[in-house]
């Protein structure tokens, strides 16, 4: 079996990071932190916004329901208002089986 590194997680990223990691723009990522009350960055002296690792996972649950389930942004924020633990329930499950697939087609690939 290949060795696979465990991969280092940062305390801190900045909204450059990660807008790359969504792949959206900056002004994305600063728009939905001001619809968003679940998103609280934190500011260092000069105000560049840092993003926690708790911050990221919530951004990315914003991004799957906006950009893979096509809800709108009121819809979102009905959901994670109402229903914010089944939805990061069904978001962890969603990425445990795209890492599970990820791991499938490698062994596929290297049969």
């Amino acid at each position: 079996m290949p060795y696979y590194e465990k991969k280092v997680e940062k305390l801190y990223y900045s909204i450059g990071e990660v807008s790359r990691m969504l792949d959206v723009p900056v002004s994305t990522v600063r728009f939905w932190e001001n619809e968003f009350d679940i998103l609280k960055p934190m500011k260092n002296k000069k105000g560049n916004r840092m993003f926690t690792p708790s911050d990221i996972k919530n951004l990315k649950i914003i991004h799957h329901l906006v950009k893979d389930e096509g809800m709108t942004l009121s819809g979102v924020k009905k959901r994670l208002t109402g229903k914010w633990d089944e939805t990061d329930y069904k978001y962890e499950i969603n990425e445990s089986l795209q890492r599970i697939k990820t791991i499938l087609m490698d062994i596929r690939d290297n049969i």
